[in-house]
């Protein structure tokens, strides 16, 4: 199991401090089970149909984010009606959402704030909808990574033609990485795959984190190659009694893997090169290495 909050907390604040960005995104994510409670302990909750007004009036609110529009750019811009653009302008002026300046609507502060946050809700929502064979995956106890770094992330799904294909999408862009390092509840890459494993032991610079039994059957299999790739500095394997999921750290991109519990097959690889999701990934996998356990602290695993 995932520590729990105190215990995320305790583990989080033991890590370098990341970027704005990333710790504020962090911060959401740790509170977000809470909001409820808080909006209600604030009081005053905002209407739903208020909320429902808002998010109807997305696209000119993103519009005018991008810069002031008089009433006629309204019109062209979202190809609305010239009655369609003055019912948009005076909802948002009646709110305090926009002010006119030199014949030109602009978001105020307030206006401007929303506007961001909308653009934020469709994109994560757009994300869960994207992601859900991942969220499917992934067992619900363990759904500690977040969405935002996500929002433009290639999104590769076994189907029933092809059931491998997220695997080759992994396997794919381990062949283009000279450095490779994650951790996974089962084997990277299925260990028939030979291939796989001769880059993995010979050429890339590998460092992952298994379950103890899954070593166990690694060594089973490539016992000569493997001690060999770890006496050469090559590969580093490192156990830990519990994972969450599937992480792995190229040289330009981090991905997840979503694995289906009876077969053991990787049912979805999700991958970017978002800064910001590096970050995150950097910063998950320290966590979870720092609850790792050496080869040396397990000798009878590589007997």
């Amino acid at each position: 199991m995932v520590p729990d909050q105190g215990d995320r907390s305790d583990r989080d604040s033991r890590l370098p401090p990341g970027s704005p960005v990333l710790e504020a995104i962090l911060e959401n994510e740790r509170n977000r089970r809470y909001l409820g409670q808080r909006l209600d302990a604030a009081g005053d909750r905002i209407d739903t149909d208020l909320l429902g007004d808002i998010v109807r009036h997305g696209p000119v609110l993103e519009a005018l984010l991008s810069e002031p529009l008089d009433r006629r750019e309204i019109e062209a811009r979202l190809d609305v009606s010239r009655a369609t653009s003055h019912r948009y302008t005076q909802w948002l002026d009646e709110r305090g959402f926009v002010e006119k300046v030199d014949g030109r609507f602009q978001l105020t502060w307030r206006g401007a704030v929303i506007a961001e946050e909308v653009l934020r809700f469709e994109a994560n929502v757009r994300t869960a909808h994207r992601m859900t064979p991942l969220l499917d995956a992934v067992c619900e106890d363990h759904r500690d990574f977040i969405l935002e770094p996500f929002v433009d992330a290639t999104i590769t799904v076994a189907e029933p033609d092809d059931p491998y294909k997220p695997v080759e999408r992994f396997v794919a862009l381990a062949n283009e990485s000279a450095t490779f390092r994650g951790f996974n509840t089962t084997h990277m890459a299925p260990l028939v795959l030979g291939e796989f494993h001769r880059r993995v032991f010979d050429e890339t610079d590998t460092e992952i984190i298994y379950l103890p039994h899954i070593v166990e059957k690694l060594f089973e299999t490539y016992p000569e190659r493997a001690r060999e790739a770890i006496d050469r500095g090559h590969l580093t394997l490192r156990t830990r009694e519990d994972l969450p999921y599937g992480l792995a750290l190229f040289d330009d991109r981090v991905g997840i893997g979503g694995y289906d519990e009876t077969t053991g097959l990787m049912q979805v690889f999700v991958d970017t090169d978002a800064p910001i999701a590096r970050e995150w990934a950097e910063r998950v996998y320290a966590s979870v290495r720092a609850d790792s356990k050496s080869l040396e602290e397990q000798s009878a695993l590589i007997r």
